[in-house]
């Protein structure tokens, strides 16, 4: 094997889906590179592949990053793995590749499993572009705000999400891009459970809340894009009334916001109720 990193994409669940060339890489490399040693194991011993492994995640990606520059430096090969998917895709990785690449070393993707790409191939969402943000932010507060930063791009929003966290994260997505907007929701991709479900944003915490189960898992979150004149319509009230509500009671920022954008107050008012309800929950958070 070439002295260099090869950023290889492993299954996302159906261990079938490793590619031909990704086997050959695992079974040739002096050492694998892995985010979770355990469960890269696991893949490996199903294809019968021996190999050094090294942990590389998170909270340590920098010093392994200078331990493997000094193996390529040596002449040996690395591979680059994540726990499912593509490496550096909202996963650990992409310190690594620059670190490399900063080195003078060469860097050597190996296509194949992405759960964004796989999501978004059975989704039936049809549009020209789309924007993929991954993970939103963990606190409530600062999750509202990257939406309402989204609401009125008109590209497909691709997100990633916990499920400890889909619920709230498609309560808030009604609430600032819009009840309107359609929705797939994108579970276990290619493992046992894996199911694509189609609502309106409106609709979907309600149908995430008739069954734990659906609550389970890693997900995959695809909402249409925006429409140019209501969601910026949409989102401009938003926007004022949570800048209103800020220092005002929730009475005078609805009135205040009807002045403001045109839109009538008795809708402005429920609405602020809810945005209202949503942030004391947050900070309670």
């Amino acid at each position: 094997m070439e002295a260099a990193l090869y950023v290889v994409a492993t299954p996302l669940g159906n261990l079938r889906d490793i590619t031909l060339r990704a086997l050959d890489v695992l079974q040739s490399v002096d050492a694998v590179a892995a985010e979770d040693t355990r469960l890269t194991r696991q893949l490996l011993s199903h294809y019968e592949i021996r190999a050094r492994l090294i942990a590389i995640h998170q909270h340590n990606e920098a010093a392994s990053a200078d331990g493997i520059v000094q193996l390529l430096i040596e002449g040996r090969s690395v591979a680059c793995v994540t726990d499912a998917g593509t490496p550096a895709i909202s996963d650990p990785g992409a310190l690594l590749v620059r670190r490399v690449a900063d080195a003078g070393h060469r860097v050597i993707p190996v296509p194949g499993p992405s759960a964004l790409i796989a999501a978004l191939s059975a989704a039936g969402i049809s549009a020209p572009h789309f924007l993929f943000y991954g993970f939103l932010p963990s606190k409530s507060s600062a999750r509202r705000d990257a939406l309402a930063s989204l609401a009125q791009l008109r590209y497909v929003l691709v997100f990633y999400e916990a499920p400890h966290r889909v619920a709230e994260t498609l309560q808030e997505m009604a609430q600032i891009l819009g009840p309107e907007r359609e929705v797939v929701i994108a579970r276990e991709i290619t493992k046992m459970f894996e199911s694509f479900y189609r609502c309106r944003l409106g609709d979907a915490a309600d149908w995430l809340g008739q069954d734990a189960n659906r609550s389970r898992g890693e997900f995959v979150l695809i909402v249409e894009a925006a429409q140019e004149e209501v969601d910026k319509e949409h989102a401009h009230g938003e926007r004022v009334l949570e800048i209103l509500l800020r220092s005002l009671p929730v009475s005078q920022a609805a009135a205040l916001a009807a002045e403001i954008t045109g839109r009538k107050k008795n809708a402005l008012y429920e609405r602020a109720l809810e945005l209202k309800k949503g942030n004391e929950a947050g900070d309670l958070s």
